[in-house]
């Protein structure tokens, strides 16, 4: 069966990039009733912290040296992860900007998935190079600003160049961003960004 992955960043169930969500998905259902939608919140199921065996485990993998058995344990968790990520055909990712950039569960996902053999590998001649295939992905981004105008008040997007670089190490290129911003301000620009974003995310879910 073919599957899409959600990987939901936000801790608040009524958060703008969760609604935004739901929107999407309410109509990839309908377009796609035969799909499985694997729903991975980031806030809810367990991450490994990245210290102590996975982190010694990541080294090992570059020294090329044995692992012990912790880290075995450790890294299993990441292939565990990386494993989710691989097999999904599709992949929608939403997350509110925070602090200019993304949560710290999502920053997290990404340290435990980029691993040296499992998403990625270097070559001397080459340099890096990524190990996953790629795949439509969406990333809905809520923010208090409006960067799609450039009423940002002077606040700087660094979760967008990120995700997209993040994702692109690892072998996923294909990646569209549907921002929901302003969230904080005044009612009828947030109203009106929400309802941009809605459309838009209904159009991409009948075709994605």
């Amino acid at each position: 069966m073919a599957k899409l992955l959600h990987l939901s960043c936000s801790p608040r169930l009524d958060s703008e990039s969760s609604a935004g969500a739901r929107v999407f998905l309410d109509g990839f259902r309908q377009a796609r009733p035969d799909w499985d939608i694997d729903v991975m919140d980031l806030w809810r199921e367990r991450l490994p912290e990245f210290v102590g065996p996975i982190v010694e485990a990541k080294y090992a993998r570059m020294k090329s040296q044995p692992f012990d058995d912790a880290q075995r344990r450790s890294f299993s968790e990441a292939e565990r992860i990386a494993l989710r990520f691989s097999l999904a055909d599709r992949v929608l990712i939403s997350t509110p900007m925070w602090n200019f950039g993304i949560p710290y569960k999502l920053k997290q996902w990404f340290d435990i998935v980029i691993q040296p053999g499992l998403t990625f590998r270097f070559d001397p001649a080459q340099g890096y190079l990524p190990l996953l295939k790629d795949r439509p992905t969406i990333v809905i981004l809520a923010s208090g600003g409006d960067f799609a105008t450039g009423m940002n008040r002077g606040r700087i997007d660094m979760a967008t160049p990120y995700l997209r670089e993040a994702l692109r190490f690892i072998g996923v290129s294909d990646v569209r961003f549907v921002p929901i911003g302003p969230t904080t301000g005044p009612a009828e620009p947030i109203h009106a960004a929400r309802e941009a974003a809605y459309r838009r995310l209904g159009t991409m879910a009948a075709r994605f």
